[in-house]
């Protein structure tokens, strides 16, 4: 482990970091939603559209079909689109985002559908608007539940981003290409292995914890 690896490392371990930030922040904006439309579009829903939710369901569903790696490579015209470059932090950011929505969707999904529907009719007979309830009823009550679900997004994602690396992104999973695997070193490849450890113990502690306080409320 010398000085320019360790560097290496640390520079990694940075742009890993962006890499699923950016992919997860923009996850949690698209997903949610998602999973609100999902909810409430049900034929029994509190904005009943069974065909724009079946639309809606099955292009999540064939999304969330697709392996990571598979999409990667399926989704590059759409990278250099978006991104100008196929190569790099930020081209990795767009297939994570584009996987992790509709897996996080689904998961906050399950956990708005948990909450008692009493809820909902008593918020409905004392006047409550639709989106009022959505707001004041169906997020805080299923709050819980989708920051579970958040972190272990976050946790697949720290996963998909070291399998970016394969293919150029960067961030640990390519330091642990080129310089563990490729140059056979095997002291750098168990770096990397303790960093990402760490790295999901870190956040599976956080969204726990975070967790706990919410339904201690």
């Amino acid at each position: 482990m010398t000085p320019q690896m360790i560097d290496r490392l640390w520079q990694a371990l940075q742009d890993t970091l962006l890499m699923v930030g950016v992919s997860a922040g923009i996850a949690v904006l698209a997903g949610i939603p998602l999973a609100v439309f999902l909810v409430t579009s049900d034929r029994n829903g509190i904005f009943p559209a069974p065909r724009l939710n079946r639309i809606a369901g099955a292009l999540v569903n064939g999304f969330r079909a697709v392996p990571f790696i598979v999409l990667l490579v399926a989704l590059i015209p759409f990278t250099r689109l978006v991104a100008g470059t196929t190569i790099g932090v930020w081209a990795a950011i767009v297939p994570l985002a584009v996987s992790a929505t509709p897996f996080f969707a689904r998961i906050a999904e399950v956990s708005l559908r948990e909450v008692d529907p009493g809820l909902i009719e008593a918020a409905q007979s004392i006047g409550c608007r639709r989106w009022h309830i959505v707001r004041h009823v169906l997020l805080p009550e299923a709050l819980p539940g989708i920051i579970g679900g958040f972190t272990i997004t976050v946790v697949t994602m720290i996963g998909a981003s070291a399998m970016a690396g394969a293919v150029g992104a960067g961030g640990l999973g390519d330091v642990a290409i080129r310089y563990g695997y490729q140059r056979f070193d095997t002291t750098v490849m168990m770096a990397v292995i303790a960093i990402l450890i760490v790295l999901v113990c870190a956040v599976q502690f956080a969204g726990d914890t975070a967790v706990r306080r919410l339904r201690a409320r």
